[in-house]
């Protein structure tokens, strides 16, 4: 990535509204949840058409704006309000319907077979990422109302305490059996602590936040209300474990989605504790960083 690029004032502000919505509904989670309800329904539907706009503004600086996706763009966080709001009618118990399912399908496979990765310079696909991230939360917190997403990241110490207790159940399961396999291995040198907290902290917006709340907060906690608390942590795992199943490997790489789901369920307990993505942003974001910086 170019380092100069990324000071451009186009470039800032196209992240700076990409991390925005997030932000909103992680730090203010009330105006969040209720300004969409406030909206007339072709308001409500049409908003997050907006998201289009860090797009534009990243490839306009790049000079590879292109109409098909800046249609994309536009349309899909559309598409997921008015399925949102489909399911809110369909489905007040909240249970789950077939609209959920498209949703959460859609979602996850975008990223994870990195389907509109191409409409971005190269560096740059995570803005993408991020922009699906908001497209899903005004989707499920705003228009559908799901409940108990815990997606608030005004950290109590609870959160942290339970992510590191996880993080501890975890690590001697999953330490022991990576070595085995010779997926994981010690790094003879090792960072710095100012190396590790910015990877640290990276991890946690990044990757841990987003997954989580992918996983936990709507995955599981829509099982949870269909086929039970166990059931849905299982289930949640494994599906976890088989989305890292392209990772580092042109093939099916068993030995990740194992340690992947395996870690899933630790995850998923830090989550369903009190229902706090946050809780469950801590242990992924502990796991991920020991990971990366020690035994990869």
């Amino acid at each position: 990535m170019d380092t100069h690029a990324l000071l451009q004032p186009t470039i800032l502000l196209a992240a700076v509204l990409a991390l925005l919505p997030m932000l909103a509904a992680a730090f203010v989670p009330e105006q969040f949840r209720t300004l969409p309800q406030r909206l007339p329904l072709w308001l409500r539907i049409g908003l997050p058409s907006l998201l289009c706009v860090p797009y534009a503004l990243t490839t306009s600086a790049f000079g590879i704006l292109h109409p098909l996706w800046l249609a994309v763009y536009a349309l899909v966080p559309a598409l997921i309000a008015w399925l949102s709001d489909a399911a809110a009618s369909a489905d007040p118990e909240q249970r789950g319907t077939w609209r959920d399912l498209l949703l959460l399908a859609g979602l996850g496979l975008a990223v994870d077979l990195r389907w509109l990765e191409p409409a971005w310079p190269h560096g740059f696909a995570a803005e993408g990422k991020m922009l699906l991230v908001d497209a899903g939360l005004y989707g499920f917190l705003g228009v559908r109302q799901l409940k108990d997403v815990g997606f608030d990241l005004r950290l109590r110490r609870r959160d942290i305490a339970i992510g590191l207790r996880e993080f501890a159940y975890y690590a001697p399961l999953a330490i022991p059996l990576g070595l085995a396999l010779h997926f994981l291995r010690f790094h003879a040198e090792w960072p710095s602590l100012a190396h590790a907290l910015v990877a640290y902290l990276f991890t946690f917006l990044f990757i841990a936040i987003p997954e989580e709340l992918f996983f936990r907060g709507w995955v599981q906690n829509l099982l949870e209300r269909r086929i039970g608390r166990t059931p849905a942590l299982i289930a949640t795992a494994v599906l976890f474990g088989l989305s890292h199943w392209n990772k580092r490997t042109t093939g099916f790489n068993w030995h990740y989605v194992l340690l992947a789901a395996l870690a899933g369920v630790f995850y998923g307990r830090a989550w369903r504790a009190e229902r706090r993505v946050g809780a469950s942003a801590v242990t992924h974001a502990t796991v991920d960083t020991v990971w990366s910086l020690w035994l990869r």
